[in-house]
Formats: C-alpha cells, structure tokens, sequence
C-alpha cells in the first residue's frame, strides 16, 4: 500500500514536528521520519521536493556509520523489516525516509561548526571583524577559510523563530563547564573527520551543525540529522573561489529563487516545477557524491 506523509500523519499522531521531521513515539526508542517538506526564511513551503526525506535520512545513516568510531550515535535501524506494526500500511512510502532511535536527553544547544565564512558569520564579521564574538584575523573575505574550525553554539529556536548564536561562555551557563567543553571537543572532532572525508570525495563542508545528547547509558551522542544538506552547507571543491558566495548542494537554490521573487512579507510563493526539480537533483547530487552510490 502507498502512503502519503499527510495520510500517515492523519491516522498515527507524531508526538512532535519539525519543519522537515515527524517524530513517532515508541516507548523507548523514537522514530524520527523525515519528509519531503522544505523550509526557507523560517517558513516551511507548500511545496514538497521529491527523494528529499530519504537523501536526508541516507545520509544521516552514512555518516553515523563512517563516524562511529569518532562519536556514538542514537541510530537503532532504518530497514523496512524493523517498522512497527502500525506502520506497515505506510512500508512503502516510509522506506528510506525512517530511522528508529534511542532515547536520549537532548542539549538545549545546537553545536555549530564553521570551517569557512559565510551565512551569519560573514555578516558578523564585516561589521566587527568577529564570528560569535570570536576575534579572526582582517582581510578575510567572502567564502575564506578559516584559519581552524570554530565551535560556535547556537539556541534552538521553536518553527518560525531564529536560532540566537551564543558565545562559548553562555554554553557553559546552559549545560555546564564539562558538557560544554565535551561538546565543543566532539563538534571539532566529527567536523574534522568528516571534512576531510568529504575532501576526498569533491565536497567542501564550509559549516554545519550536530544536536547531541546524553543516553540512558550516561554517554555523550550524536543524535537527529547530521551533515545533511539541511544541517550543512556543502560546496563543490572543483569550483571553490573566495571572495563570493558558492554555489552548494543543498536549498540555496529555493533561498535564491524566493529572494528574487517574494519580498518576504506574507506566505512564500508557490515554487515553480522547474525549481523544485533542480533542488531534488541537488540533494541526490550531495548523496551520491558522498556515498559513491545511486539512491
């Protein structure tokens, strides 16, 4: 039987949603399903964009098995075999796109890394020549590498409110000395390892954010979605060049379209078919690179 996400969601209540995920209750694990939905400018748009949800959960489920040896993770499974019984009318549409995960008891805080500068950091620092009030060298530009990868802790905002950068000091405050320092070491560690793999295979990660928590077991891990082309920004390296903006595999192609074309007062505009096709072809395109596989 095939499914859509609505119908699913109509019958079986996630116990939360995100603005890509829906999060089932099972007791004590959780199933984290991630659709096709995609959010801009802190709106989640009307349009859907095909293979999204499983590109983010393939990837996600590559990286926690590259990276077990660096970091734990709460990954239980993502095969079909393992769905609960209550989700087998939905099998179809659900394979691919689910993973079931431990519990754990998440930060408040979501651990950014940036190798390179761009987004908010850019901004930042033309104005005080800081990112996250972290003094950086003058004559940096657009898109420069960072002399090392900075851990530059954020809030997690509720849908439709910004996230708040926030210094390492105020992290402290939140979690604790130890648990803030433990955080930063495991950001910088997984964002190292993970560069330099994506180097390899032609993907520059200029910055990216992990959510961890503690699980039942006491230990520190890695949970949600991570180095996805939602939770990262990847750049192609064949045509990396500092001093503009670069093109990357992830929704900057949907950001650009409604910059030129909404004012962002209002609901976003509908996305034309030609747009939604190029942003799917550019999820798959992060995928396979990485993977070295066809989805």
């Amino acid at each position: 039987m095939t499914a859509s996400s609505t119908k699913m969601s109509d019958v079986l209540t996630p116990a939360s949603q995100g603005k890509v995920r829906d999060i089932y209750d099972l007791g004590d694990r959780l199933m984290l399903v991630a659709t096709d939905r995609i959010s801009a400018f802190d709106h989640v748009l009307a349009d859907e964009i095909p293979y999204k949800g499983q590109v983010l959960t393939q990837i996600s489920k590559f990286w926690f098995e590259l990276l077990d040896g660096v970091v734990a993770n709460h990954m239980i499974t993502t095969d079909a075999a393992d769905l609960p019984a209550e989700f087998e009318p939905w099998a179809e549409w659900l394979d691919g796109r689910f993973m079931i995960v431990r519990k754990m008891d998440m930060f408040p805080v979501e651990c950014i890394m940036r190798g390179y500068l761009a987004g908010s950091g850019l901004k930042e620092y033309q104005r005080e020549g800081t990112v996250c009030g972290i003094r950086l060298p003058e004559g940096l530009q657009n898109s420069s590498k960072l002399p090392e990868p900075l851990f530059t802790p954020s809030t997690k905002a509720e849908i439709g409110d910004h996230d708040e950068n926030i210094s390492f000091e105020r992290c402290v405050q939140i979690v604790g000395e130890d648990d803030a320092q433990e955080l930063s070491r495991l950001s910088t560690a997984v964002y190292n390892a993970a560069a330099q793999y994506a180097s390899e295979r032609g993907i520059i990660i200029a910055d990216t954010k992990f959510e961890f928590g503690r699980g039942a077991d006491g230990r520190i891990a890695l949970g949600d979605e991570v180095l996805t082309p939602d939770s990262s920004r990847f750049w192609p390296a064949d045509t990396y060049a500092p001093g503009a903006d670069q093109p990357s595999f992830d929704k900057q192609y949907v950001r650009d379209w409604l910059t030129a074309n909404w004012d962002g007062q209002g609901t976003p505009p509908r996305l034309p078919h030609d747009v939604i096709e190029r942003t799917s072809e550019k999820y798959l395109q992060a995928y396979e690179l990485l993977t070295g596989e066809k989805l």
